[in-house]
């Protein structure tokens, strides 16, 4: 310690108290997960926004109000149900009181998963224009808050207003900076509501999403034309679930514990996997493997249940092991009695069954050929820098694991020297990849570099071994670089599509330019922040980093640091796929080059 510091004191002075409101706008982490501006559907903006809706959708589980009008204009948010109305005399405690609701009760709410009295007390913290009406049998109650602090409330009569709550609000610019919702976003959300709520009607900025069949109508919109057979959908009074086959490789799955997306699935899909092979297995009266019977599904399962256990904070895993016998038997009974009415469905499952069974011959044969040759080559996964913890173990850790793919030595170099090294992995790639658009999947197992790739995520042998939570593709920002990238999304994209739509698969952004003088150095990421930077500055050094390698150890920690940049590949649709794949990867050279030739800006 330098001597002419003075020692900090600890006392009873620094130990601090704070209030729910304090503690929501210092840890915003802890109840909205990332900030963000809007360009990421994971953002902050709309979390809040999914918050109120909730709350109505829970209103329509329980039976009440068949219509949720939506409007957002520019940064306003309004949100309008049918439902019952919050009680007149507990609607500020209601917005404003942490672990206060009726969602305790369940007579009152049986099957809600916003079971922690927060959701709306953050949005309401949250923002600097909070306003909450509630109508109750000709009556109203109205209040209006400022970061979560009470402005005024007011009450009195409301002839003529349906029963219901009304909630408006602008997420607070102090903690959210400059955003902007992404209307495409905020439609994929709320098409989700409507298939998980078939029946009720969402108008969005006056457009209508009603889904009349549920989920059969999300995998026919997803799916489109690409289905092997008709889909097979089955409801009952907890359980819903539809399930079809495709061309395309690997296992596919939307998963809701009441309404909510379990990214991660958990019992209720484990349990309907399990399901879907017996009552195949017993319509067939065969013995087929699991692999043999899922290769190629695309299948959505949603259960209500009323005390739901999740296996984290962000509700992405359902852990309720009671719930699997049941499961497995509605499923089995579901799919048992659509092959039973159905025989052309049942034939043409039988000939994509055959079809696994002698494709997973094959890969069998390669794979051994691959496991061989990985042996003579070295005892430990070429090219690839480890960390401690993965996926699967049990320290918390385990969910902060993420593995870059690099190109290059010179690029990892530096990632190498400032990662973490408990949770954050390097695979260093030897330069653009096969493009595997259009070949058979033991192709990829013939492929050294892939294979060793395969290997060092733990996916060689399916999707169950990952052994990081994030694969994180972090290529340079030039030419090559955004080709490598493509590449290896199409890898994914072709073969591990559940990757993907589990969203384990993001791209690493790093700062394209270095802006700085002798006081003070600016990051940039788009040539307008280099612009407005250079203009602060005045006559500072430019640097454009067009590799990776050309960044510095001491510069990159802060890139893969707490405030890494990351931009999660996602899918609006699995059917848009292969038409994207064979237009970008394909061999119609002529038309991407007419493609490339009109859009050169």
């Amino acid at each position: 310690m330098n001597k002419q510091e003075a020692p900090v004191i600890y006392d009873e002075s620094k130990v601090k108290t704070l209030s729910s409101l304090e503690h929501i706008r210092l840890r915003t982490g802890m109840y909205i997960g990332r900030l963000g501006d809007g360009s990421n559907v994971d953002d902050g903006i709309y979390i809040l926004l999914k918050e109120v809706i909730d709350n109505s959708i829970d209103e329509f589980i329980m039976g009440y109000g068949k219509e949720i009008c939506i409007s957002i204009q520019e940064s306003k948010v309004s949100v309008r149900d049918f439902g019952r109305g919050i009680p007149l005399g507990k609607v500020v405690d209601c917005v404003s009181v942490i672990n206060t609701g009726a969602k305790y009760n369940d007579e009152v709410f049986q099957f809600s998963v916003g079971l922690n009295g927060v959701g709306t007390k953050a949005v309401n913290a949250l923002s600097e224009y909070f306003r909450v009406v509630s109508y109750r049998e000709g009556k109203y109650f109205e209040a209006v808050f400022r970061r979560g602090q009470l402005q005024k409330k007011k009450q009195g009569k409301a002839e003529g207003e349906a029963d219901g709550t009304l909630v408006e609000f602008i997420p607070d610019p102090e903690i959210f900076g400059e955003f902007q919702f992404d209307d495409e976003y905020v439609d994929q959300r709320i098409w989700n509501y409507a298939y998980l709520n078939s029946g009720l009607t969402l108008v969005y900025n006056r457009r209508r999403f009603v889904s009349k069949n549920g989920l059969y109508d999300l995998l026919a919109n997803d799916v489109g034309s690409d289905n092997l057979y008709d889909i097979i959908s089955w409801k009952t009074g907890q359980l819903e679930f539809s399930l079809t086959h495709t061309t395309n490789y690997g296992e596919t799955y939307y998963s809701y514990v009441n309404g909510q997306y379990t990214s991660d699935g958990g019992t209720h899909l484990s349990a309907f996997r399990e399901g879907i092979l017996k009552g195949v297995n017993e319509y067939f009266k065969k013995n087929y493997a699991g692999a043999d019977v899922r290769e190629g599904i695309v299948g959505a399962v949603s259960v209500k249940l009323m005390n739901p256990v999740f296996e984290s904070q962000t509700k992405n895993k359902l852990g309720n092991t009671d719930i699997r016998g049941w499961l497995v038997q509605e499923v089995k009974e579901g799919v048992l009695d659509y092959l039973l009415k159905h025989r052309k469905a049942a034939d043409r499952l039988a000939e994509k069954i055959v079809h696994n069974e002698k494709l997973r011959r094959e890969l069998n044969d390669v794979k051994k050929g691959a496991r061989e040759a990985a042996k003579r080559i070295s005892l430990k996964i070429p090219n690839l820098k480890d960390c401690k913890y993965h996926l699967g173990d049990s320290s918390p850790k385990a969910e902060e694991t993420m593995i870059f793919l690099t190109e290059g030595q010179s690029a990892s170099g530096s990632m190498v020297s400032s990662r973490n090294v408990y949770t954050q992995a390097i695979f260093s790639l030897r330069g653009k990849v096969l493009n595997v658009f259009g070949k058979k999947r033991t192709e990829i197992y013939k492929n050294e570099e892939l294979y060793n790739m395969m290997m060092a995520l733990g996916i060689e042998n399916g999707i169950e071994g990952l052994r990081y939570n994030k694969v994180i593709i972090a290529t340079d920002a030039d030419y090559d670089g955004f080709h490598i990238r493509n590449l290896l999304m199409t890898f994914f994209l072709n073969y591990f599509e559940e990757l993907v739509v589990s969203g384990h698969i993001y791209i690493l952004e790093t700062p394209l330019f270095r802006v700085r003088n002798r006081r003070e150095t600016v990051y940039c990421y788009t040539p307008a922040e280099r612009e407005a930077a250079a203009a602060r500055l005045r006559s500072p050094e430019v640097t454009r980093f067009k590799g990776l390698g050309e960044i510095s150890p001491k510069e990159f920690g802060q890139f893969i640091g707490k405030d890494i940049r990351l931009v999660p590949v996602n899918l609006k649709s699995i059917k848009d796929v292969r038409t994207s794949l064979e237009f970008y990867m394909g061999k119609n050279t002529p038309t991407r080059k007419e493609f490339i030739m009109e859009n050169l800006i």
